[in-house]
């Protein structure tokens, strides 16, 4: 049996069992030592993560962490249930919403922004929603989530050309999903449901991967892929066909993509915090995980010109993913243009650590600040 998955109540597809297994295991379990630290950046299974709501909220608190946020791609189904959670374990918590804007119409038009797939599109997040306003913008993404299944059945169209699979969206990629929930639907769903399907038809995955597929596997990956006990096997999987097929059956995403100028003023509107999501040229990637590839940095002035005339609130970055050097003069430009400095470890694997080592750094306690404030805005304190 590959991935040894065992019962997971706090992964449970009932939110009641859910919140119950939570509640248990707070009362039964001895109280962690809180860290201090803070994390505004941890996906759920309503976009992709091996984690419910309840489960990450959970791995947050024994962790140590004091606050958690929940960021979801184009989707807050997950958000009431990360509220509840952080109640039960006493985490304090805030909620979000990460997407892709459409900056055709802006001086960065042409660019390749902080996306790796695509010029002219970039990721931005949506941080401290009041709680009143959820409702709200998951209403406003419901649009754009139908666009982007209709690209999605294109990329899974373009699987099957490349591997004779059959992969199909409606019964191979949609069940691995929330979408019936109001979860998105993302590439990485497309490639875990292509991985699920690959171990079920390969004697040898590692043998397929290399001589069928043309991917080079390291030792280390190629130790968890032989090891049919891996519990992370489909995850640890699903990262070695990313690194070679998304640019192989990517399609440009359109439609799906609002106009910044009109994403900003919905953020606006709801109360949100709306931060853009530096990237930062890779080159010797130091989480090892990106290929050497320009992004922001060659144009950061003016960058930070257009998101000032754009009406952004704030820029988020993660430490641990970037030199010292990028941050430092990141730091700088969100001092000149006063935008608020947002951070958070971008968790959608369960071989990632739920704290970030790199906040420690006193350079960075604003970092910690930053969290505080918009948990206090969300709650209408007016800290922002």
């Amino acid at each position: 049996m590959y991935g040894g998955i065992g019962m997971d109540l706090l992964n449970h597809k009932n939110l009641d069992v859910r919140l119950a297994e939570l509640e248990r295991l707070v009362a039964e379990t001895e109280k962690p030592v809180s860290t201090g630290d803070v994390n505004n950046h941890i996906h759920t299974f309503y976009s992709f993560s091996p984690y419910s709501p309840c489960k990450a909220v959970w791995m947050a608190y024994m962790s140590g962490l004091t606050t958690a946020g929940i960021m979801d791609h184009d989707s807050v189904s997950g958000c009431r249930e990360f509220i509840k959670a952080g109640e039960i374990t006493g985490v304090a918590t805030t909620i979000g919403v990460e997407c892709r804007a459409d900056f055709s119409n802006t001086r960065l038009n042409g660019r390749r922004i902080n996306n790796p797939d695509q010029k002219s599109i970039a990721y931005i997040t949506l941080h401290a929603i009041p709680h009143e306003n959820i409702e709200k913008v998951a209403d406003y993404f419901k649009p754009y989530t139908i666009k982007r299944n209709i690209r999605n059945r294109k990329m899974v169209d373009k699987i099957n050309e490349l591997i004779p699979v059959r992969l199909s969206y409606e019964k191979d990629v949609v069940p691995v999903s929330k979408f019936f929930e109001g979860g998105s639907i993302t590439e990485r769903h497309i490639l875990f449901a292509l991985a699920k399907k690959l171990i079920l038809g390969t004697d040898d995955i590692v043998d397929y991967a290399k001589t069928e597929l043309g991917i080079e596997i390291n030792g280390k990956i190629e130790s968890y892929l032989r090891d049919k006990n891996n519990p992370h096997y489909y995850y640890d999987l699903l990262g070695v066909l990313k690194s070679v097929l998304i640019e192989k059956i990517y399609v440009d995403a359109t439609d799906e993509c609002p106009d910044v100028t009109e994403l900003i003023a919905f953020a606006k509107e709801v109360g949100a915090i709306a931060a853009y999501a530096y990237l930062g040229d890779v080159g010797d990637s130091v989480t090892g995980d990106k290929k050497t590839q320009a992004f922001e940095d060659e144009y950061l002035d003016l960058l930070f010109e257009e998101l000032y005339s754009l009406g952004f609130n704030a820029v988020t970055y993660m430490p641990t993913r970037n030199t010292l050097q990028q941050l430092m003069r990141i730091k700088e430009l969100c001092t000149k243009y006063n935008f608020m400095e947002i951070s958070g470890e971008d968790i959608n694997s369960p071989r990632q650590l739920f704290v970030c080592e790199a906040l420690k750094n006193p350079i960075f306690s604003n970092l910690i600040d930053s969290t505080w404030a918009l948990i206090k805005h969300e709650r209408g304190e007016k800290a922002i």
